[in-house]
Order: C-alpha cells, then structure tokens, then sequence
C-alpha cells in the first residue's frame, strides 16, 4: 500500500452549528460528524462508490461505531488520538452550575472510551499522550502506536528576507494561544528578572492565535499586558505585521495577535530563542517548527518537548516552576554562546527534523499502521448482527409483555363468541377431571 494522489471532499458542515451560546460544544461535534457520515454513506451512497479500504478517523472517535456497522465486512478504521477530550474540557466551575457540568459530561466520557474501542487501529501523537491514554482507558493502552506530526520539510531557506527592525533586537520568541493553561506569563517572568543591562538591545515578542469572539483570549491579552506593565517592561500590541514593524524601538514586549502564517516563518528565522512554556503539552507542533528553522527551544520538562527536544543538543529542557532557571538560559543565549555554539545547535535541530518529523517520516508510519489494520482481525466490539439480535429478542419479549398484559386484562371476554369454549373452560376450573360434575356436562354437549 502506497500514498497516490490524494482525493479531498469537503461534506457536512450544513446542519449543526459549532457551538449554541458558544457552549454545548462536545455535543455539537458529535453530531456533526455523525451527519458527515450519514451524508456520504447513506444519503448520496458516495462511499459505496469509492470502495474504502480502510477509514481514517481524527481527534473525535464518534462516528467510528457507525463506521463500523454500516461497513461490516472488509474496511478497517483507524483512530488519530491526539488526546483524551474528557481531560480538556474545563470541569473548574463550582457549585451548582459546576455539578450539573459534570452530570453534562459523564455520558461523553463514557461514550469517548466505547466508541475509540471500536476502531481497529488506535494511533497517538506521542508517547506522553499514550500514558495518559492508556491511564484513561487502560483496557486499551496495549493498542496504541505513536505517529509524531510533522511539519513541512519542503520550505524555502533561499528567500532573503530584510532582518527585522534591521537587526536591532536580540528577540526571544513565544509562539501560543491566548490561553491560561499555555502560561506564556512565564515568559514574562523570566524576561523580567534579566539584569537592565542583560535587556538592552533584545525585545520579548509575544505571538499566537488570538480571536475576539473569544472571552479568554482578550482577557489573557490584558492581564499579560497588565503583568508586563506592572514589572516596569515597555509594552505594546499589533493586529497587523505593519503595524508591529512600526513600533518605537523602546518597546520592550510586544503582542502579535494572530499572526499570519509568512510573519510567523519570518519570526522564526529572526529570532535568537523560542520559550515554549505550556505544561504538559501533548505533542507541542511549535518547537519542532522552530528547530526546523535552526532556532534553539527553551521548553517545559514535560510532556512533548521531551520527545522532541535534545538537551543541550537543540535546546533546553527546565521546571516551570524554577523562572531563575529560565532567565539562566536566556542569558546565556543572549550573551554567552559564541556563535559557533550558536550554529551547532542550529544545525542539530534541523538534522532532529529531517530525521524525525518530516512529512515522509510521517506518511511512512501511517503507511506501516494502516496495514496492520488491513492485514490483522478485527477488534472486538458491538456488531451489527450482535444489534439485530439483541432488537429481535427485545421485540419478541415485548410482544410477548404485551399479550400477557392484555390478556390478564381483557382474557375474560376471550372466545366470547363460543359458548362452549366458555362453559368448557368454566368447567375445567370447578371440576377435577374425571369427576361426575365433568361428566354431566359431555353428556349435554352429546345431546
């Protein structure tokens, strides 16, 4: 089995909205992606007409029973677990609110676990998320293999671009969401505890996803630009790569909100150090990007940038806990590495991507899974014919339910229309066989 040319058809997405008051999200998702399936397998019959060897299902197993029913027979699916959505949601509200919450998600949860079950082959994005994985469902954990993302190993390093703010600037790096758990004020923290004589000259850029619609990410956006301001560090924000190019030279952090994809390479290839703070990240797609770039990583010590990392080879590994740490290493990087310490990590990280995170690298995993599942049996689990079954016996018992109902309740107007079924019936009830009051009554029916 080989990857040809790739066939992509967008279906779905025209009867369930994303969210309802930017809630009910789980719920909204499964549907969806139920409806997808129902729009190509059974309304048009288009997969009928494409013939699937084998299904790949990602981030949400919900269709994968479905799946798995209407194609009984030969087409295996495969689940891409990137991690467990029962430890993702925000299960932080309290009181009564906080317990019907709960109550909310129970039914998901259980339901995440049974339908991944039914897949015949269970992939993760890294050994961390396997762990937890296989904590969560621990019926499950000897199934899972680990395909790492990738990034694009076809960019182009030929382009010459003009150096950012002509090179003022030593610039330390953060590329994350606008999110608590991310916790880029680390970042911050540590910058801040730099010497003013280690700052001079270096700018702290702040860059991630950021949505206005979303009442985390403007709040998170302030209350980092109150943290900055409240340690004394020169701040502002941009919405537009011109406007960010133009910002005075005193600024000390600076916030790119959203930033497009272009800028983005263009920061990594600027910069001097990517710090990279979330927790527990399940893979953590940033890090390898900047590596690609040549650019050193300074990372939590957990989660992803443990597979990804090299300490001391491509970057550094420290306790979130410990900021003296961080700034340690930023200092360091600032103004002790000479530049051939400099380039040798460069080119560590970019050979650790080619080797490990490439596209092909991925594509070869995937291609080695997918047959395991094509060539192995298939996972136990609820079939088909085991549902047919069990609705045929349900049937059968209530008919049978119902007639026993009815004719405790209605059996005394049975055979109406026969007086000697009636009379026989009376009889047998009141008279033993055999006996003289059973006798009489043949004789009249004889006569």
């Amino acid at each position: 089995m080989s990857i040809g040319t790739l066939d992509v058809r967008v279906r779905g997405n025209s009867l369930f909205p994303p969210t309802l008051l930017n809630r009910f999200h789980i719920l909204l998702a499964i549907l969806r992606q139920i409806h997808l399936v129902i729009s190509i397998a059974i309304w048009n019959n288009e997969l009928d007409k494409l013939k699937p060897d084998i299904f790949i299902v990602d981030q949400l197993s919900a269709c994968v029973p479905l799946l798995r029913w209407l194609y009984p027979d030969r087409e295996r699916t495969l689940f891409y677990c990137h991690f467990p959505d029962q430890l993702l949601a925000d299960r932080r509200t309290s009181g009564v609110l906080g317990l019907l919450k709960k109550l909310y998600r129970l039914p998901f949860d259980w339901f995440e676990g049974w339908s991944m079950g039914g897949s015949d082959k269970i992939v993760v994005n890294s050994n961390f998320t396997k762990s937890v994985a296989s904590r969560v469902w621990p019926g499950l954990g000897d199934s899972f293999g680990v395909i790492y993302p990738c990034v694009n190993s076809e960019i182009n390093e030929q382009v010459e671009q003009e150096p950012l703010w002509k090179n003022q600037f030593k610039i330390l790096l953060s590329i994350n969401r606008f999110e608590r758990k991310k916790d880029i004020s680390l970042a911050i923290r540590a910058y801040n505890e730099l010497s003013t004589a280690d700052r001079k000259g270096t700018r702290l850029i702040i860059a991630g996803g950021y949505d206005q619609r979303v009442n985390e990410n403007v709040q998170y956006h302030k209350e980092l630009v109150d943290l900055s301001e409240g340690l004394g560090l020169v701040t502002a924000t941009a919405k537009t790569v011109p406007t960010a190019l133009a910002v005075p030279s005193e600024i000390q952090v600076l916030f790119l909100l959203s930033v497009p994809g272009p800028f983005k390479t263009t920061l990594l290839q600027n910069a001097r150090l990517l710090l990279y703070t979330p927790t527990n990240e399940h893979f953590g797609i940033v890090p390898v990007e900047a590596m690609q770039h040549g650019l050193p990583v300074l990372a939590s010590n957990t989660g992803g940038p443990l597979e990804t990392l090299v300490e001391n080879e491509t970057g550094w590994l420290r306790d979130v806990e410990k900021v003296g740490e961080w700034t340690a290493v930023i200092r360091k990087v600032l103004h002790d590495l000479t530049p051939q310490q400099l380039e040798r990590i460069s080119k560590n990280g970019k050979q650790r991507v080619n080797k490990q995170f490439t596209r092909r690298t991925m594509a070869d995993k995937f291609n080695s899974e997918l047959l395991k599942a094509l060539e192995g049996k298939r996972s136990q689990f609820l079939e088909r014919k085991d549902i047919v079954l069990s609705l045929g016996v349900a049937l059968a018992f209530l008919a049978a339910l119902a007639a026993t109902i009815f004719k405790a309740k209605f059996g005394g107007t049975f055979g109406k229309g026969d007086p000697r079924l009636t009379e026989f019936a009376r009889a047998k009830r009141t008279s033993a066989p055999g006996s003289d009051e059973e006798m009489k009554f043949f004789s009249r029916q004889l006569l």
